[in-house]
């Protein structure tokens, strides 16, 4: 389809973008790399990244992090940042979630139906899954989905699974286009106390912020808990959602990302270009 190829050049010119930041390549260079025009790759990447190769390649920059996390509230307030503008209102999402409860564990899904399947997105591949409850797993997928269905297999031993490639564009859809109204979109996931109470305070940082380990164990209660948080960061099942690609390092190095760092790199780019 000519839109999973448009969104393949996309993720294909971020990636060469966030890879080669530190060169500053032109975008002569990456639509060479792309396979169009430099025109044509300037549509394209407003249309579907919201905004131009230059101004995403200025907010790849270690400097730009810094500045970010300098100007950043306390992730103690839930409120959007004074002077957010609307294109980050119409990317930002209210995001509800719920925990599994112990009964779901202890069955393992039996009677519950799960939709999955894939879909592109202008950051790579992305698996999708979901019950009537909400989305219960998401996460970008490098060479194929067997992995992510092999987790939610482990996840889920009795539950149905059922493959539904079209659901998957829709949540794509949803996180990714940018849109006037917005419905509340629920997630589910398994884990520890702790983990649930890291990946509720993720949700309480606004689109385009971003918030240090230190200041997330500061936020739950448990100030000298930053490795831990890591933990919970890495073991978050639901990518961009819940979004621990917003914590970065003191130094406003971006770090580790379960997803590939230059994706992370990528994620908070876009969402800084935005505001």
């Amino acid at each position: 389809m000519a839109m999973d190829t448009d969104y393949q050049r996309i993720e294909q010119a971020i990636r060469y973008l966030s890879e080669h930041v530190e060169s500053q390549p032109a975008l002569d260079d990456v639509s060479d790399v792309v396979g169009v025009s430099p025109f044509h790759l300037q549509r394209l990447f407003r249309r579907y990244a919201g905004v131009t190769p230059k101004q995403f390649l200025q907010h790849l920059t270690l400097e730009r992090a810094k500045d970010a996390l300098d100007a950043s509230h306390s992730v103690l307030d839930a409120s959007f940042e004074a002077g957010l503008s609307s294109p980050a209102r119409l990317h930002d999402h209210f995001v509800t979630l719920e925990a599994i409860t112990p009964g779901e564990y202890k069955t393992g899904g039996a009677g519950l139906e799960i939709r999955y399947g894939t879909a592109p997105t202008p950051f790579g591949e992305i698996f999708a899954a979901e019950t009537t409850r909400g989305i219960c797993a998401l996460s970008f997928i490098e060479n194929g989905d067997d992995d992510a269905l092999e987790a939610l297999r482990n996840q889920w031993p009795h539950a149905t699974l059922v493959v539904d490639d079209a659901a998957a564009s829709r949540t794509a859809s949803r996180i990714f286009e940018a849109r006037e109204e917005r419905a509340p979109i629920r997630v589910v996931a398994m884990g520890t106390n702790f983990q649930v109470r890291v990946w509720h305070a993720l949700l309480e940082i606004p689109f385009g912020s971003m918030r240090t380990y230190q200041q997330i164990a500061r936020a739950i209660g448990a100030p000298q808990s930053s490795r831990a948080v890591g933990n919970a960061l890495a073991s978050n099942p639901i990518a961009y959602l819940i979004p621990c690609h917003r914590v970065i390092q003191s130094t406003g190095a971006i770090g580790q990302y379960r997803w590939q760092a230059y994706r992370k790199r990528a994620l908070l780019a876009w969402e800084q270009a935005a505001t």
